[in-house]
């Protein structure tokens, strides 16, 4: 027993076992550390490119191994040649793709049928093409001599440090350098193709002409759209164009659509397609089209091969202009909203409804934000019950359009708990809101609080007159102004015995119940009218008003409530 534990051990002492130990440690470790820790390793495995040196080495050690295994010295040199031509072949075959290395395949996989690998995997993510993007059009200058090239795509960085080791000449005619659109998948195809750069017959960079999109919109004036969305889609020769008038510049800058081509011959599918019935490709808008004259327009090329019919999706999804106009149509029937500031706001369906009537597209641009208020905390998801109210964000061209009267609407689905009121505004990212607004979603509430407490006489007054029916405190102002219910309301209850207050407040002597009206009430037909349970022990005087923090007091009142 004591032999058979001490060979391992001496053979650990040579150097050359313990140097190909460390080898698999250095491989086996880090890899065994991202399953265990359950680590996140983003985009394949590139967190992971300092295990190549280990494993390169771990792969000649072996070789060495096995050819001191090996006992004729012809065996040994057959290994040794085979290993030689190995690495001879994948150098000739990266010299000759130079200088795009980064996009070596090896033969193990298919690199003769044309197109196939950039269908199968990502050849070049990292867009390291940028440079000969940029000399070719320095060099092919006269194919454009009045125009300004501009290289849009997939990053920012890329063009823009490339575009520094560019002559002074050359660089001055880039107008606006963010990446070139490289060949990343089956998407990245355009019969408009002026420049094309390919590795083992698949394309990994092309430079385009983009059609002039002016004279594509002229192109569909006068025309009924072949499919009507949230753009008007109109067939034009070799191309699709998409009009959408009037328009925000983050309907095209943030948006991407899908067609879905059928061709007339299924046989004049790309190889990657054989057997479908259609060829499906992505266009991110902002490289093919453009935000001009308050309108967005777009130009996407078909395939070259004879098209029977065509389909287009959103990413993100945007709502057709005619489902927005007929929310508009309904809510207008409904007269005045449940609150109004840059936008008049309403509940309809379900869903938090915002109408601008006469609307800028370029006011549109920025985010908004919506905190709902249920009735029961507890019907909030767990996250948010300790704030009280969910929070929801969104932007305009996701959930909205402008429409051809000058009118902007967005539709914001809201929870299905019951609601009691929501905030809502638009802002500035990185800084302040731009307006905001608050309402309670049920003002047919506050209506019969309203009719209640006017056949009382009021126990204060003030901005508001205070009413006392059945243990509720009700507020009642008449008439009223949104504006009256912005400022927050301070009540204090007094008790008679100071030991029914909750054992914090026991101090202060009166119990704290400051209230966000829009929770506890409605403005509704030029009146306001809120309410708010009293405690239930005895109480001996309530004192209560409006303020605005760090400004002090707006209004106040103060009456005895015990007998």
């Amino acid at each position: 027993l004591l032999g058979s534990v001490r060979a391992p051990l001496v053979a650990i002492r040579s150097g050359r076992l313990r140097f190909g130990l460390l080898l698999a440690g250095c491989v086996a470790a880090p890899v065994a550390a991202v399953i265990l820790l359950d680590a996140n390793v983003y985009n394949g495995w590139r967190h992971m490119y300092f295990l190549w040196a280990p494993f390169a080495l771990l792969g000649a050690f072996g070789l060495a191994a096995l050819t001191r295994a090996l006992g004729p010295q012809r065996l040994r040199t057959a290994v040794y040649g085979a290993a030689g031509v190995g690495v001879a072949a994948t150098a000739l075959s990266m010299a000759l793709i130079h200088p795009n290395q980064q996009a070596f395949f090896n033969f193990s996989v298919d690199r003769v049928t044309p197109e196939r690998l950039r269908t199968q995997y990502a050849m070049d993510y990292g867009s390291h093409q940028m440079r000969q993007a940029l000399e070719w059009l320095s060099d092919n200058a006269d194919l454009f001599p009045d125009e300004t090239a501009v290289i849009s795509g997939n990053t920012n960085w890329e063009g823009y440090f490339n575009a520094k080791i560019l002559p002074d000449a050359a660089r001055g005619r880039i107008e606006e350098v963010k990446s070139f659109r490289h060949a990343k998948g089956p998407w990245a195809w355009s019969a408009r193709a002026l420049h094309r750069v390919q590795v083992y017959g698949n394309t990994i960079l092309t430079i385009e002409r983009q059609d002039d999109l002016r004279a594509v919109y002229d192109a569909t004036r006068g025309r009924e759209p072949d499919l009507a969305g949230a753009y008007d889609v109109y067939r034009l020769d070799g191309a699709v164009a998409l009009v959408m008038e009037p328009c925000a510049p983050a309907f095209i800058e943030q948006a991407s659509t899908t067609l879905r081509a059928t061709p007339v011959d299924p046989d004049n599918l790309p190889p990657w397609r054989a057997g479908k019935q259609s060829e499906t490709r992505l266009f991110p808008l902002s490289q093919h089209g453009a935000f001009f004259d308050g309108k967005c327009v777009a130009s996407l090329p078909l395939p070259d091969y004879p098209v029977a019919e065509f389909r287009l999706a959103w990413s993100p999804e945007l709502l057709a202009r005619s489902t927005l106009r007929a929310a508009m149509a309904a809510i207008r029937g409904e007269g005045r909203p449940l609150a109004r500031s840059a936008y008049d706001l309403h509940i309809a369906d379900g869903e938090l409804v915002y109408v601008k009537e006469q609307c800028d597209p370029l006011g549109t641009e920025h985010p908004f934000h919506v905190s709902v208020f249920p009735e029961r905390v507890d019907d909030l998801p767990e996250e948010w019950r300790g704030r009280g109210h969910e929070r929801f964000w969104f932007r305009f061209h996701q959930h909205g359009a402008l429409l051809e009267e000058g009118a902007c609407v967005a539709l914001f689905p809201l929870p299905d708990y019951p609601i009691a009121g929501i905030r809502t505004a638009q802002y500035i990212e990185g800084g302040d809101d731009l307006w905001q607004a608050a309402f309670s979603s049920n003002p047919e509430r506050y209506r019969a609080v309203h009719r209640a407490a006017a056949s009382s006489e009021p126990v204060a007054r003030g901005a508001f007159d205070v009413h006392l029916p059945n243990g509720d405190l009700v507020y009642v102002k008449e008439p009223c102004e949104q504006a009256d219910t912005e400022s927050r309301f301070f009540l204090h209850v007094v008790p008679e015995r100071v030991s029914d207050l909750p054992e914090g407040r026991w101090k202060f002597g009166f119990d704290n119940l400051d209230f966000a009206f829009f929770l506890n009430g409605a403005w509704f037909d030029g009146k306001c009218a809120a309410r708010v349970p009293l405690p239930d022990y005895p109480i001996a005087s309530v004192r209560t008003g409006q303020f605005v923090s760090g400004a002090g007091e707006i209004w106040s009142a103060e009456f005895a409530v015990g007998e």
